[in-house]
């Protein structure tokens, strides 16, 4: 089978410490450390896994590159008094992932734009790449496509902060179907309420 200009692209990210994005990819990360925690870009930087997610280069379509903390949520050590078990230090996790803080904040500085998905660019030992996809619902190339309307509808407004992104269904468990996942549809607080 003959590959495609994306092919390539993918298999060079499959990888982005090796070949000629090592090189790249650190003079990008010193510039971005410099930049703004939320950038508005021209083009992706990596084209293929943005047309995978919903990436159109035609208008009504945004990217947007934003900087997020990374990391954990150990605390400081406890001075008073407690048993080792109960102070609570390691292991605490966030209820959201570092992606999906990354897409409700973009959201908050676009407020008229709808995030459509995002993906990982890139790490230092302090933060966190995303590069998010946001779309224009009132844009009249987007109203009058066919395959890109349905984001038009009033059940997806604010689908960012309602979990329905990639990175918000994944979060919510709602990648794993069938035996074990019984409890994770239609959602973990509508599921309490139709128990009651």
């Amino acid at each position: 089978m003959v590959k495609n200009m994306y092919d390539y692209i993918e298999e060079a990210w499959k990888v982005p410490g090796k070949g000629y994005l090592k090189e790249l990819n650190w003079q990008r990360k010193i510039q971005w450390r410099k930049e703004p925690a939320v950038v508005r870009l021209e083009h992706p930087t990596r084209l293929d896994r943005a047309r995978s997610l919903g990436y159109k280069a035609k208008q009504g379509y945004i990217v947007v590159r934003t900087r997020v903390r990374r990391g954990g949520m150990r605390k400081h050590a406890i001075r008073g008094g407690r048993r080792a078990k109960r102070k609570g230090i390691s292991k605490i996790t966030m209820g959201k992932s570092i992606q999906r803080i990354a897409e409700e904040r973009v959201n908050r500085h676009y407020p008229n734009l709808e995030v459509l998905n995002s993906y990982w660019i890139g790490q230092d030992g302090r933060h966190k790449y995303y590069e998010v996809i946001l779309v224009d619902p009132f844009h009249p190339v987007i109203e009058k496509d066919p395959k890109t309307k349905w984001i038009t509808a009033a059940q997806h407004k604010r689908r960012v902060y309602r979990g329905l992104t990639s990175a918000g269904k994944k979060g919510r468990g709602l990648r794993n179907k069938g035996k074990g996942a019984e409890k994770a549809r239609p959602s973990q607080p509508a599921r309490g309420k139709r128990l009651k």
